[in-house]
């Protein structure tokens, strides 16, 4: 026995726990006043795309007698119906999770089919400037939480048959949508394959973000490391996709992943590619020198001044112990502290709202370092020291590997409070292993030093001028190797 009209709405408002944001509208179709509902959730849909292309036709059609409720189905979605997407259905369990995606329903009376019309049109954020990737020039377009139009900004960028938007749906509850794209004649299968599984391997409630699904999938999660990284920017995302790699976008996240990655990949920046080679190569040998301040400078100041004063000119060692006159604790006990404060003021000026947040970054830092100065309590050039490796971690353009390096510098202090400069070797020779014995979906994250791949060195920190870049990266053995058209001699 067909189902009734009664039958099919009572039971949607008994699976939704009978919800006041359902909207069901009742109405009869053509002369025969065939009864049918639109079933909907407010908030979710665009009323006026509903009214105009649904209700309105659905209401003014003369339509002739039909014999069957399937018959007027077949018409209404081939000859009334205005709108532009427009499917049928069976399953009641698919129709509810349209029903949540923001879809409206169309039931008719003695039928077990519906239709179903795209019309989801909740307010989202407007496209903006990204707010943590910020560059001088370029393009001032950044993702939004709408996985539609992170999608359109890509097709944008990216005019390309090939370009591939794979959609899954992962999460047992939430059901949140995750396209994986890529350019399909140019990426290695495996790569895709290996993602893919990855993701379908996901078996929990929701994944709430692209954080979630980053940490599910990273090669792995002990390491301080990021193994993919995480953008804002569309024109990065294209730029990778074209290198052969893949992009993965969540709905309702504005941050986009893309692998595999390497070491030198949290240097790089858009930027780099928008200006002269020459500044950019400059540009990126000071990022590395930044890296490597932001990482060891504190510990190496720990090192020298308690283990190594050989090593420190005379007229700098008599500045400094004249600095440190008075100062009761030791250098060790001094730069934690220092650091940790450091640290306090940096989270202080995220969590506030931002004109608070900057005032308490700028005042704070003075305030407390001319404060303990004055004290006594720490020497000017520890003061100096912290606010050179804060300065320095804060030019890197990775945000998430930035927090890495900070991280491992507490337990670099660690060792050069023990050992001295043996420690600190000690401590480059281990992240080294690490960093060597790391993979980013196959990819070693030391490419291309190890294993070496020379022509990839054209991107690496010296980046060449466009017209000598003409192949992909290597380590990435992609199906497509030519980036630009070679003359002909």
């Amino acid at each position: 026995m067909l189902p009734t009209l009664l039958d099919n709405l009572n039971t949607i408002r008994t699976l939704l726990h009978q919800p006041s944001d359902l909207i069901i509208r009742k109405f009869t179709v053509g002369q025969e006043e065939y009864p049918c509902a639109i079933v909907c959730i407010d908030g979710l849909v665009d009323t006026t795309l509903v009214n105009e292309q649904l209700i309105n036709p659905m209401l003014h059609s003369a339509l002739q007698p039909v014999g069957s409720a399937m018959e007027l189905l077949n018409i209404l979605t081939q000859q009334v119906l205005t709108s532009f997407e427009i499917e049928t259905g069976e399953l009641l369990d698919e129709a509810l999770l349209e029903i949540l995606s923001g879809n409206t329903l169309i039931l008719l009376d003695n039928l077990s089919q519906y239709i179903i019309v795209t019309s989801s049109g909740w307010k989202s954020r407007a496209i903006e400037e990204p707010q943590t990737e910020s560059i001088i020039r370029g393009p001032r377009i950044g993702f939004t939480e709408d996985l539609r139009t992170n999608t359109a900004l890509l097709r944008r960028r990216i005019k390309e048959t090939n370009l591939v938007f794979d959609t899954y749906q992962i999460g047992r509850r939430a059901r949140r949508k995750v396209i994986v794209t890529y350019i399909a004649d140019i990426v290695h299968p495996d790569l895709v394959k290996e993602v893919v599984r990855r993701i379908n391997s996901i078996d929990m409630d929701d994944i709430e973000g692209s954080g979630y699904l980053e940490q599910w999938i990273t090669d792995s999660f002990l390491s301080p490391f990021p193994v993919i990284l995480n953008t804002e920017r569309p024109d990065k995302v294209s730029g990778a996709l074209l290198q052969g790699r893949v992009a993965i976008l969540v709905d309702g996240d504005p941050f986009a992943l893309i692998l595999p990655i390497t070491f030198s990949s949290s240097l790089q920046s858009p930027e780099d590619y928008y200006q002269n080679w020459l500044i950019s190569t400059l540009t990126r040998i000071l990022r590395l020198i930044s890296a490597f301040i932001a990482t060891f400078l504190p510990a190496l100041y720990i090192a020298l001044l308690e283990f190594h004063h050989g090593m420190i000119p005379s007229k700098l060692a008599f500045s400094i112990a004249g600095a440190r006159e008075g100062v009761p604790f030791p250098a060790v006990i001094e730069a934690f502290v220092m650091e940790f404060t450091l640290e306090l003021l940096r989270e202080a000026g995220l969590r506030l709202p931002k004109p608070i947040g900057q005032t308490i970054g700028i005042v704070g830092g003075l305030v407390i370092g001319e404060s303990a100065v004055a004290a006594g309590m720490v020497s000017p050039v520890m003061v100096i020291v912290v606010a050179v490796t804060a300065i320095a971690s804060f030019s890197l353009p990775s945000y998430s590997f930035a927090i890495s390096l900070r991280v491992m510098r507490f337990g670099i202090m660690l060792f050069a409070a023990f050992l001295g400069l043996y420690g600190i070797i000690l401590a480059y020779i281990m992240i080294n292993i690490h960093i060597v014995n790391l993979k980013s979906f196959g990819i070693p994250y030391s490419t291309p030093f190890a294993p070496m791949f020379i022509r990839d060195w054209k991107d690496l920190v010296l980046r060449a001028p466009l017209h000598f870049m003409k192949k992909r990266p290597q380590m990435l053995q992609t199906n497509n190797d030519d980036r630009m058209k070679t003359k002909e001699k």
